[in-house]
């Protein structure tokens, strides 16, 4: 995979919004449309599901170059040789780490990426080394319903505060995407904008072309 700070194009295999699409499959297209990071996020699925999953998406990324991230599952993301983990803030601090590297195998360098909902816990997250940090919900978004949306006030912050690799995160979509820009992101994750699109390479595409004129 290339560095994290090239990344700009971050999306997901969200087995949400698969309705029976083949996982490995979504992750081919993601990566035919340009994504430099894509995660897989199975939030009701069991591990040894999850693992199999990982095995096929991985097998993609590999082949591409892209980066392959597990949510939630650090043991799977070793076991199956994941380049990245994204943690929740419960999954992390909840759990009683204060350090990244309280959590790392000497055997395995596996990045962490933390997400953060507001400027406290960015610099909570940043102090506790994590490798990136997700900024969100931004607007609305049905992946994560009961969230309340952060605003561009959190994007500016980040924009002026930050030093890790950063990605804005949460309704961003091809027409919310230039004033995420604007407010000085340049990194985003993306899920439902092209989970839902009736071509993924091509959604993939189209975002790839906004950031890239930033």
């Amino acid at each position: 995979m290339k560095p994290l700070a090239d990344c700009q194009l971050y999306t997901f295999v969200d087995t949400a919004y698969l309705h029976g699409r083949a996982p490995e499959l979504i992750a081919q297209q993601l990566c035919d449309g340009g994504s430099d990071l894509i995660q897989l996020r199975a939030k009701n699925s069991p591990p040894d599901d999850i693992r199999r999953m990982a095995e096929k998406v991985l097998a993609v990324t590999c082949r591409a170059n892209v980066g392959f991230v597990i949510n939630d599952h650090l043991d799977i993301a070793r076991e199956v040789g994941a380049d990245i983990c994204h943690l929740g803030q419960e999954d992390f601090f909840d759990a009683g780490h204060t350090h990244v590297s309280q959590i790392q195998d000497a055997r395995v360098r596996t990045l962490i990426g933390l997400s953060t909902h507001a400027p406290a816990q960015a610099q909570r997250a940043l102090d506790a080394g994590a490798d990136y940090i997700a900024i969100g919900p931004i607007y609305a978004t049905g992946t994560k319903p009961t969230a309340q949306p952060v605003t561009l006030d959190y994007v500016r912050w980040a924009a002026a505060q930050v030093t890790v690799p950063w990605f804005a995160i949460g309704g961003i979509n091809l027409q919310t995407l230039d004033d995420v820009l604007v407010a000085g992101a340049r990194r985003i994750c993306v899920v439902s904008a092209i989970l839902n699109a009736v071509d993924i390479a091509d959604a993939c595409a189209e975002f790839r072309k906004k950031l890239a004129g930033v």
